[in-house]
């Protein structure tokens, strides 16, 4: 893929929250920790780890619904990290979109999807009601439905086409960039293959930006361009998917590759079982965050986090192994 400008930026990002007091020591939960992303523009990062590691919180600062407690994000070059009011926040907030997991969840069941749809442009004063209503049917047709669907609610749909209409509604402005947060999870695996088809053939007619969450290594690899692994809140791999799918560094990268069942019925691969405990995220030991359940872990592993190291051309891992 020819590599274009980068369009959003995460330098350092943090994410603390800070909990109640325990034993005359108050509890601080560091859900993201120095995470370094770029998207370019026009390609799909996938963003993989397990549950509890801080994608979501990743893609709702990447989308700017949540303030970063430290580091900068960039967009096209300019810092928007900080919240910004009037005209610019508005701009803003019309280039990224966020798709949430749960699309029945996301949608107001009072609303018809007429509504859902033409909310986004009421808002913003884009047009009048009688353009509204046309863009709201040309959306329709795009993501696959019909005019017939602008009267019903959610509550009507299938999960699809719930789905469908969440997609939809975040298009409605014209975004330059999608959060996508576990999009097709809550979906059967035929519907799921369909909103992923979707999401693809929008990609290359609409010319969009993907930041892609799940902990689906099936999907991630479908989807995404690049990948970046993610655990207890940081960034210990990432590559280009062809490249981190043949050749997974980290051991906990290898451990999530060695899960997927092989192509080939008759291939053998060997899975790696990760042992020992998952720590608390309020209480993650010093040095790598990964030692509790590393079968490579040796002196330097308890003493020192590594840092995110380059080993090849658009490959870089956060291991005490390499370099």
């Amino acid at each position: 893929m020819r590599q274009s400008e980068p369009l959003l930026e995460l330098s350092g990002i943090t994410m603390s929250y800070t909990g109640s007091a325990s034993l005359r020591k108050r509890q601080v939960l560091r859900a993201v920790d120095d995470v370094s992303l770029t998207i370019h523009e026009g390609e799909t990062l996938g963003l993989v780890g397990e549950s509890g590691c801080g994608k979501s919180t990743t893609g709702q600062i990447a989308a700017r619904l949540l303030p970063p407690s430290g580091g900068k994000l960039l967009y096209r070059g300019e810092d928007v990290s900080k919240p910004a009011a009037g005209a610019a926040s508005r701009t803003l907030r019309r280039r990224i979109q966020y798709v949430f997991q749960d699309p029945y969840t996301s949608l107001n069941p009072r609303f018809t999807i007429g509504r859902l749809l033409g909310e986004p442009l009421q808002i913003n004063r884009l047009c009048s009601r009688k353009e509204r209503l046309r863009r709201v049917e040309e959306m329709l047709e795009i993501i696959g439905l019909d005019a017939s669907y602008i009267g019903r609610y959610p509550h009507e749909l299938s999960g699809g086409q719930r789905q469908r209409i969440g997609i939809a509604r975040a298009l409605m402005l014209n975004p330059e960039l999608l959060v996508l947060d576990e999009p097709v999870s809550a979906l059967d695996v035929s519907v799921q293959a369909q909103i992923l088809n979707l999401l693809k053939k929008l990609q290359r007619e609409l010319s969009l930006t993907y930041l892609f969450i799940s902990h689906d290594l099936n999907v991630i690899h479908y989807m995404s361009d690049k990948v970046a692994v993610m655990y207890l809140g940081k960034i210990v791999e990432i590559a280009d998917v062809d490249s981190l799918y043949s050749d997974p560094l980290h051991p906990y990268t290898q451990a999530l590759v060695s899960s997927i069942p092989a192509d080939d019925r008759h291939a053998k691969r060997e899975k790696i079982i990760l042992k020992g405990d998952l720590p608390s995220p309020l209480d993650i030991p010093a040095g790598c965050p990964f030692q509790t359940r590393c079968a490579h872990v040796h002196e330097r592993c308890l003493a020192a986090a590594p840092s995110l190291k380059e080993t090849a051309p658009s490959h870089s891992v956060s291991c005490h192994l390499y370099g």
